[in-house]
């Protein structure tokens, strides 16, 4: 199969979703309802896209919540232009994963795609099919350790909705897929057709923040190592305290030396850091279940003063405590508000 290097001009831009069964199909539909949604949208004249969706053997497939969906197979793209080539997550945490058919074809064929896509664990398709390496790519945050150690050598950041490195695009967990989507219909129809497109979706059309909104904070109490739990909960309950290394190390009983290095190396961070982010989600939640002033919230989660809360929200989620509470808060009449 040739290499796809321009679209041809005139002619729909061909969406191929290639599925797997036990695929997430929030990663399936998501990316096609928004591409789908695109094409109604699209600006008088503009060819929009056509979509197919294929797996190994075509036919019915059964999607991870039970869904089946159609399928051709992938043996029906041989003489296909494909414009966007896109790879869904679902993996099963156990190996094997079940799809080495489609890995295979993958490392034959994806170059005959002019973008290359995953949504969430599908890059670990692409990374096993040789795709990815030199790339910077994302998945879904829970999963990025295991793609580490499944391939050293991959820049890997767990953070972001979605990167984009030449022609390779990887996004984030399950409803990321829709983010990339949206990306990449703005790169193809301009930015009002995105707009468009998110507004009927409901969407943001650069969601605010990235998975670190969601990951961080759960995956230090998500931790598999049971040795710094106690800890954790400590911290949670002094966090307007004198919480340095220091002070630590004599709660856990070790010397600070022995603790810092001890810590860093099981749980897979700083204590500082740690600190930090257990800081931050006493931060949010107060942000998102009362009206308490900024200067407030953060004397009470131990970050001193409200430049220090804006700084740490801004740099763990791109936006302001304001827009965090605006977009996040629950009713107003149901939420705690300041006392005189």
């Amino acid at each position: 199969m040739n290499t796809i290097t321009s679209h041809p001009a005139g002619e729909p831009r061909l969406v191929v979703m290639a599925a797997f069964p036990g695929g997430n199909l929030i990663d399936i539909a998501g990316p096609l309802q928004a591409f789908d949604t695109a094409h109604q949208m699209r600006p008088a004249g503009s060819p929009g896209y056509h979509i197919r969706t294929v797996s190994e053997t075509g036919g019915q497939i059964v999607t991870a919540p039970g869904l089946a969906i159609a399928t051709e197979p992938l043996s029906a793209l041989a003489d296909a232009r494909i414009d966007t080539l896109i790879i869904p997550g679902g993996l099963p945490r156990s190996e094997p994963f079940g799809v080495d058919g489609l890995v295979a074809w993958l490392a034959q064929n994806a170059r005959m795609a002019r973008r290359l896509c995953s949504v969430c664990t599908g890059a670990f398709l692409l990374a096993d099919a040789g795709l990815l390496a030199g790339k910077r790519c994302t998945t879904h945050w829970s999963r990025a350790d295991e793609l580490r150690a499944r391939h050293p050598g991959l820049d890997i950041d767990a953070q972001s909705i979605f990167i984009r490195d030449g022609d390779t695009w990887t996004s984030g967990g399950v409803t990321a897929g829709i983010d990339l989507a949206l990306a990449l219909i703005e790169a193809d129809l301009g930015h009002e057709t995105a707009i468009a497109t998110a507004r009927q979706l409901v969407m943001f059309v650069k969601r605010p923040g990235g998975q670190a909104q969601f990951s961080a904070p759960l995956a230090l109490q998500a931790s598999r190592h049971a040795t710094f739990a106690p800890l954790h909960g400590w911290i949670a309950e002094h966090l307007d305290t004198d919480l340095r290394v220091e002070r630590l190390a004599a709660e856990a009983g070790m010397s600070p030396r022995t603790f810092a290095r001890t810590y860093a190396a099981e749980i897979g961070r700083t204590p500082a850091k740690s600190v930090e982010l257990i800081r931050l989600e006493a931060a949010c939640r107060a942000l998102e279940q009362t009206q308490l002033p900024l200067k407030r919230i953060a004397a009470s989660v131990g970050l001193g003063t409200e430049q220090n809360l804006r700084r740490v929200i801004q740099r763990q989620f791109g936006i302001s405590p304001a827009d965090y509470r605006a977009r996040f808060a629950r009713t107003a009449g149901s939420m705690q508000h300041d006392q005189p």
